[in-house]
């Protein structure tokens, strides 16, 4: 439970830093379509620490329920293969890194079911 409360508040402190360093040091460097891409990383990263919140609260709830954690590491790796990809490509400018995000994608949404059935276990 604490570890899930540490690297969500650490993510939402980065993803403040990411947020600001876009509006301050990016929003003349890149594209209207680049900057989108860039803000998308941030909202996402935000959300999902925010989430990470969520499932410290359930896994407190329910530590029996092996499956909570899962869902606890799920969202980071979510995190670090969404935001990072779509950081990456605002940034660089590098294509591939765009088919990485649906991978992301895809450990959030398994991350959320996951949570539904920890708590449904609970």
């Amino acid at each position: 439970m604490k570890m899930f409360i540490m690297i969500g508040s650490l993510n939402a402190a980065v993803a403040v830093i990411m947020g600001a360093f876009g509006a301050h040091a990016l929003r003349e460097k890149l594209t209207t379509e680049m900057m989108s891409v860039y803000q998308t990383a941030v909202q996402y990263q935000f959300f999902h620490a925010l989430g990470l919140f969520v499932v410290a609260f359930v896994v407190g709830q329910y530590p029996h329920v092996v499956v909570s954690r899962w869902c606890g590491w799920l969202m980071v790796i979510g995190v670090l293969l969404f935001s990072g990809s779509l950081y990456g490509l605002s940034l660089s400018g590098v294509q591939w890194l765009g088919t990485i995000t649906p991978v992301g994608g895809t450990a959030f949404i398994v991350s959320w079911t996951l949570l539904a059935i920890a708590v449904a276990k609970g």
